[in-house]
């Protein structure tokens, strides 16, 4: 039993363990915002991530188009917070040819990570935010996302993103 104020570190794990293998899509089939999302949508329905897929999709796209959420060059980081959830996860879909995410200006994308938030959860996805940031200050890792041949090559380039330590204050 922890005492009283005690801080407990605990690992987090790897970026990986927000997704799998079903919910990365190689090839993107749809070239603009909401096709794209209704795909990755559509993924984390079918592996049963996301108890009800429109109400997600509405509310990802809504704050798309509020806020673009590119985040890097070629990367954007698209998300919902969502009742009915467990833990957050994130489907992962790669264009191969870039798309315009937003307005026209704005900066085109490859890589698009869909992710699904409890919406009573800040904590899991801060840390699944993290290791996405983490992810694209590494350039070789993202250059190896955009060649690796299926999804569970993508997967093993996620599985070298290691999250980081939380320190968990308890009282």
């Amino acid at each position: 039993m922890p005492v009283e104020g005690a801080i407990q570190t605990r690992a987090s794990g790897f970026l990986a363990d927000y997704t799998s293998a079903d919910l990365i899509i190689p090839q993107l089939q749809r070239e603009d915002v909401a096709g794209v999302v209704q795909e990755l949508c559509q993924v984390l329905r079918t592996a049963d991530r996301v108890p009800d897929m429109l109400p997600f999709y509405h509310a990802t796209l809504v704050r798309e188009y509020l806020v673009s959420t590119v985040v890097a060059p070629g990367i954007a980081f698209p998300h919902a917070r969502l009742n009915g959830l467990s833990r957050a996860c994130f489907a992962l879909g790669r264009s191969q040819q870039p798309i315009i995410w937003g307005s026209a200006g704005s900066s085109p994308v490859q890589l698009i990570f869909l992710s699904a938030v409890p919406a009573t959860d800040a904590a899991d996805y801060l840390c699944m935010l993290s290791g996405l940031t983490r992810l694209t200050k590494q350039q070789a890792l993202v250059e190896q996302l955009l060649h690796a041949p299926d999804p569970q090559e993508m997967l093993a380039v996620l599985k070298q993103v290691r999250l980081r330590e939380s320190t968990l204050a308890h009282g």
